[in-house]
């Protein structure tokens, strides 16, 4: 009688516990689907109002009523590139470091100083930028103003770095060591090994690394807004300035009317935004799924 009670009171923690995690992930679900709906109620009305075209191209100018969000967009692309650019090769090459070469005592350093780099906030990033960073490029370059698409996107890159160099490394890491066995048995170098054999391996991890650092630096916003330039035009070159479309719904929605067709171009702007994070974390879900190393 006793072991049944315990067995019943087992079961029913059990149940309970599992219970009590399906509602946290309805929860998450719920919200990501009500996110969903309220950024498309009220960004689709736009297209009762102006025509589509007025979106998706021409220029974006809501004093006269044009609401084109290319050159907004580009500069998102120039910027999240051009970061990515940055960050990718010496978040890959430092993750390498740290993980091959480093010893236990530089390692923990160096993790540490990664995981701090990464709580910096934001805004502190960009003021660095706006006192340090773009009178330097002011200066290397002879331009009439610093506040450029390069200098966006080397914060942008500086702020990426933590999350590519911890991925990288923890996929390298997870690289089997009989990999790099077999491969220094055969006769080939550390570096040898480290380049073509262990970097191959982990190089699912070094994408989803590449993917959540776009997922990281497309999504910012005060950085960008103070010193991209904060010209909604599009950029001829990294030397020109630009405004991101975070940059443009930070720096508008406060002087909108609402319900107005520039406060529903800004909602629109912020669903295309948001279904571009998402269709990057549905990539790097479907590339983690795979089979994991084993020894």
């Amino acid at each position: 009688m006793g072991h049944a009670l315990v067995r019943r009171k087992a079961f029913t923690f059990d149940q309970g516990i599992k219970y009590f995690f399906r509602l946290n992930a309805s929860v998450a679900i719920i919200a990501i689907l009500a996110i969903i709906f309220f950024l498309l109620q009220q960004g689709v009305p736009f297209f009762f109002r102006v025509s589509a075209w007025s979106l998706f191209g021409g220029t974006w100018s809501p004093v006269r009523g044009e609401f084109g969000i290319w050159p907004l967009f580009a500069a998102s692309l120039w910027v999240v590139g051009l970061s990515m650019a940055i960050a990718i090769p010496f978040g890959v090459c430092g993750a390498m470091y740290i993980s091959e070469i480093a010893g236990e005592r530089e390692r923990s350093f160096l993790k540490n100083f990664v995981e701090i780099l990464a709580s910096f906030p934001s805004v502190v990033l960009g003021f660095f930028a706006l006192a340090v960073l773009a009178p330097l490029v002011k200066r290397v370059f002879n331009l009439p103003d610093g506040l450029t698409i390069l200098t966006a996107s080397i914060v942008l890159a500086v702020m990426a770095l933590p999350t590519v160099v911890s991925i990288s490394e923890d996929a390298i890491r997870n690289v089997p060591m009989s990999y790099r066995r077999a491969s220094l048995a055969l006769g080939a170098s550390r570096l040898s090994t480290l380049v073509r054999v262990t970097l191959p391996a982990a190089k699912n991890g070094v994408i989803a690394a590449f993917m959540l650092g776009i997922g990281r630096v497309i999504g910012e916003t005060m950085a960008v807004l103070m010193v991209a330039g904060a010209t909604p035009m599009v950029p001829g070159s990294p030397l020109s300035p630009g405004r991101p479309m975070t940059a443009t719904i930070a720096s508008e929605m406060g002087e909108t009317s609402r319900f107005s067709p520039h406060y529903n171009a800004l909602f629109l702007i912020g669903a295309v935004l948001f279904f571009i994070t998402l269709g990057i974390n549905l990539v790097i879900l479907k590339m983690t799924s795979g089979k994991e190393f084993r020894e």
